[in-house]
């Protein structure tokens, strides 16, 4: 096979502020402000505030605006998927990730040569967001949140029926759920309505913004209430979604009887969920595991692999034995929310 004429190598690498592309002379979600920034969606991990010029999804830029306000970007452009740019040599295109609302994959395009950089993606259907599409490419970048073969998600829908069965065990409990605001919320509401569960769902007040934003694009998730001002009483039997950070405070207190659940991928590892005082842990993940991790390298089909934002050494391994030129690409700022 002949060299490329511009191998990646050449043209994108790794920098203290992130993953930039020298020809178009901008960095995919970088860790500080820059004068141009290429966003894969709207976690504050991979969209942070201050950047001069912010290229994205529609969605990923509103998302921005109401966490952020002003601070979202100089000037905002959007990007629809499948909309294509030219940046400096660079064209760009949005491939959906399936990750959360607006989420999207970046493609690059220069003188023959595809980059596809994933951002953080899952392959389970998700009625709240585009799911993810497979782009061929010569290089891709992939997360590896999930990246060690002991992580194996369960159906989500069979994690909600948990959910369900034990508010029918404690109709007398309020069920605490711990989900992040961003993704995970809208995503368990809408799991919810799946599962035929039409009850007004209380909403901790870190909560409401996105999910009515999530319902401004279209995303129907039900009766959703304030979980403040509420009694006591009447959230007996109740669903109450809050931040897991929020479960010591007063208001979690004040709960009748609550049953403690988190829903994250993490809760997969036992100890966790009970360091975090977790009763009904529930495996519930926006992040591809371990096989879909795999199976992904091999729909992409790039003869080299950028492995990132995880259990990166495991991947790079298993793909490397597997005929793949892979390695590790430490960037720096990313975490773990899930």
């Amino acid at each position: 096979m002949p060299i490329a004429p511009h191998p990646p190598e050449t043209w994108i690498r790794p920098t203290a502020a992130g993953l930039y592309c020298e020809p178009g002379d901008f960095y995919i979600d970088p860790q500080q402000p820059v004068s141009r920034a290429v966003i894969t969606h709207a976690h504050g991990d991979h969209a942070r505030a201050g950047n001069a010029q912010v290229l994205a999804t529609p969605e990923t830029l509103a998302i921005m605006q109401t966490r952020y306000g002003g601070d979202a970007g100089g000037s905002l452009q959007p990007l629809g998927y499948g909309e294509r740019l030219r940046v400096g040599g660079t064209e760009i295109r949005l491939a959906p990730a399936g990750h959360i609302l607006g989420s999207a994959q970046i493609v690059l395009d220069f003188h023959g040569v595809r980059v596809v950089v994933s951002g953080d993606y899952k392959r389970r259907a998700d009625p709240t967001c585009t799911p993810f599409e497979p782009v061929c490419a010569d290089l891709f970048v992939t997360e590896a949140t999930f990246g060690l073969p002991v992580f194996h998600h369960p159906p989500a829908a069979a994690e909600i029926d948990k959910l369900l069965h034990s508010l029918r065990l404690f109709p007398d409990r309020c069920h605490l759920v711990g989900v992040y605001a961003l993704g995970k919320c809208q995503r368990v509401l809408a799991l919810l309505r799946q599962a035929g569960y039409d009850e007004p769902i209380y909403l901790h007040g870190a909560l409401l913004a996105l999910t009515r934003l999530y319902e401004a694009f279209g995303i129907a998730l039900g009766a959703v209430l304030p979980a403040s001002g509420v009694t006591r009483d009447s959230l007996k039997g109740r669903i109450v979604l809050a931040p897991p950070s929020a479960f010591a405070e007063p208001c979690s207190r004040r709960l009748p009887d609550p049953v403690v659940a988190q829903a994250s991928g993490w809760m997969r590892i036992r100890q966790r969920a009970k360091a975090s005082g977790v009763e009904l842990p529930l495996v519930i993940s926006d992040h591809a595991d371990w096989d879909e991790l795999n199976m992904t390298l091999d729909e992409v089909a790039a003869g080299e692999v950028w492995v990132t934002h995880g259990r990166e050494e495991a991947l790079v391994y298993y793909a490397n034995k597997r005929g793949y030129r892979a390695r590790a690409l430490t960037l720096i700022g990313f975490e773990e929310e899930e």
